[in-house]
């Protein structure tokens, strides 16, 4: 199946949002204070190249929950319409798009053109991101330990905090995605 039979076949923005449940309060936390900075010529030029964006993700995931209101800014800035598709429901499109060769991690950004073609791509994560869940990471004990439950989702209660108000976290995701945006012009 081609990008276009993923795009036809995603959810819109309205019907992805209609599936968050634990994250959804940080999802419009983001969505609501996130602002791309100022950059008409940008945005003209994404315009010119009529792009759509499909987005690989999931409700429970952390990542999604600040990177998707992201990209529905700069879509919404520059006429990309955006299509969304649960990655466990996709996997064989997933699966072309693997981190590292191996891991499903999303959520993966493909900007496409009008005849299916992928323009640029972004994701999962920026170097920053991946940074700063590693300095967590690195404490949890071994899966086998008897806190690391406990200690994982002490994890995940501070990156979940982080990705939902940490607006240098924001800004790294956004410059990345118009980066990707900006070599493909190039």
């Amino acid at each position: 199946m081609g990008l276009n039979q993923w795009y036809e076949k995603g959810l819109t923005a309205t019907e992805y949002i209609e599936t968050l449940d634990t994250l959804k309060e940080e999802f419009f936390l983001v969505a609501k204070n996130f602002k791309p900075s100022p950059d008409k010529d940008f945005f003209e030029q994404i315009k010119e190249m009529n792009l759509r964006v499909l987005i690989l993700a999931e409700p429970w995931c952390g990542h999604c929950m600040f990177n998707i209101p992201i990209v529905l800014k700069l879509a919404k800035y520059s006429d990309m319409p955006v299509r969304l598709l649960p990655r466990d429901e996709n996997l064989e499109l997933m699966d072309q798009y693997l981190t590292n060769g191996k891991s499903r991690t999303i959520p993966i950004i493909l900007f496409i053109d009008e005849d299916g073609n992928e323009v640029a791509k972004w994701g999962p994560i920026t170097k920053k991101t991946k940074q700063f869940v590693d300095q967590y990471r690195k404490e949890l004990p071994l899966k086998e330990a008897d806190d690391y439950e406990e200690k994982l989702q002490e994890m995940l209660t501070i990156t979940r905090k982080a990705f939902s108000t940490d607006t240098d976290i924001w800004k790294a995701s956004y410059n990345g995605m118009k980066q990707a945006l900006l070599d493909a012009t190039n």
